[in-house]
């Protein structure tokens, strides 16, 4: 019997020549990519390559010869390649070289190349030169390797420059391209900036993602009653999150009752009362890697809502509304914040931290701060065609019992804005005010 051994520092078993495609990426017009829980509306190698052409745009804009991304929404923007994502969130040992121009090279996880060699943006993978960072000491020695081959891709397909963005990495990485004649830059906030303007494709992705969030929570929504738990009711939005082709929720914003005050808190075992709130935000990794990020507050019964409540709910529904409809394309993010609802006074310290925020693989740019914030958090720039917000409201009073979440997720468009997030607010307690 012989033995066959495998080297995980070896490509050899791979057949790039066929690129082991997928039956259902033949047709790349048709556009499933390895799954059928996916629309087939999304033609998914426009939505690859437009992204792309954005990010190379930009390099060639501001002088790249490549950057290096180690970030695994960079790398799925980039390339539309995803490997054990929530692993590589903390661990580095998976990056690609992204050239303005020429081949893009992945440096995989060892017995994973099958994964990603599918696609159409990857030209070719090599094993990793970087070690487990999250388990090893051993970054030190692995720094040169890794700066050896970048380099050496960087002056055969740079197109003449030294210029290397790097998103996320290890200092020592940074040194030892720096000590080969590369010019290291970091290119996180421009990325983000080449991101924040979607393409067609991507909102028909985040179209999709909201339309799976959106069915989540009318899943928690039918099962709130007294006595179920905060846990069992997020596990129910997960569910249905995986169930319509979602990925996973990035945070566990599920609270009923007193822990709704203030915002934050994580769902856990409480049980729910009778007469309590429970609010909820999405935050939802959903289709092709999209996020679906809207807020909803309900009520257990039996009974009807309180005063407080119903004054609550309205000042959170009076704050989303407002400042939707002063949104248009073109505007400042700091006029965007002097227009916005004005806060009263009693529930300005529990304030959301932001008036509303980007979204698109996740939380991104931009982010506008409240007034009262702009000094210390607010960024310049516009709203403009092609972003998408979600516009946010957090009412709850220090010392209060309760609070209520409301939050929607808007297309900018050329003439004004789209609402993305269709999930309708509580009648109860709006009497029918919508």
């Amino acid at each position: 019997m012989s033995i066959v051994v495998f080297n995980p520092d070896s490509v050899e078993d791979v057949d790039f020549a066929e690129r082991m495609r997928h039956p259902a990426t033949a047709d790349a017009a048709v556009g499933m990519w390895l799954s059928d829980t996916e629309p087939s509306y999304v033609d998914v190698h426009a939505l690859r390559q437009g992204r792309l052409a954005r990010l190379r745009r930009w390099m060639a804009e501001s002088g790249y010869g490549a950057v290096v991304l180690f970030d695994p929404y960079n790398q799925r923007y980039a390339t539309g390649s995803r490997n054990m994502f929530g692993y590589f969130l903390r661990n580095s040992t998976r990056y690609f070289f992204v050239p303005a121009v020429g081949p893009i090279v992945l440096f995989e996880y060892p017995q994973s190349y099958h994964v990603s060699t599918v696609l159409d943006t990857v030209d070719e993978a090599r094993p990793s030169k970087l070690v487990w960072s999250s388990v090893s000491n051993r970054d030190g020695e692995s720094a040169g390797a890794f700066a050896d081959e970048i380099a050496e891709l960087l002056r055969a397909h740079g197109g003449g420059s030294m210029k290397i963005g790097l998103d996320r990495c290890n200092h020592l990485h940074a040194l030892a391209l720096e000590k080969r004649g590369c010019t290291v830059t970091d290119c996180q906030g421009e990325i983000l900036a080449v991101r924040a303007v979607k393409t067609v494709e991507e909102i028909k992705c985040l179209q999709a993602s909201m339309a799976g969030a959106e069915a989540a929570v009318a899943a928690v929504r039918e099962a709130i009653r007294p006595g179920i738990s905060e846990n069992e009711l997020f596990a129910i939005m997960y569910h249905e999150v995986i169930r319509q082709g979602g990925e996973f929720i990035e945070t566990r914003l599920l609270t009923s009752g007193q822990r709704t005050n203030p915002w934050f808190s994580e769902a856990g075992g409480r049980k729910v009362r009778p007469g309590e709130l429970v609010a909820l935000d999405t935050d939802t990794i959903g289709c092709y890697g999209y996020y679906s990020d809207f807020s909803r507050t309900f009520r257990c019964g039996p009974g009807r809502p309180s005063d407080y409540q119903k004054m609550l709910y309205r000042m959170a529904h009076d704050q989303i509304r407002h400042n939707i409809g002063i949104v248009k394309p073109g505007m400042a993010f700091g006029e965007v914040a002097e227009k916005a609802w004005k806060i009263p006074d009693r529930f300005v310290e529990q304030r959301y931290t932001s008036v509303m925020h980007g979204v698109g693989m996740h939380g991104e740019t931009p982010f506008i701060a409240h007034a009262m914030d702009y000094e210390t958090y607010g960024r310049e720039g516009h709203l403009l065609p092609g972003m998408v917000v979600s516009v946010e409201s957090y009412v709850g009073e220090k010392g209060g019992r309760e609070g209520v979440k409301l939050e929607d997720e808007i297309l900018i468009t050329e003439t004004g804005i789209e609402l993305l997030s269709r999930f309708p607010y509580e009648d109860e307690f709006l009497d029918g005010e919508v």
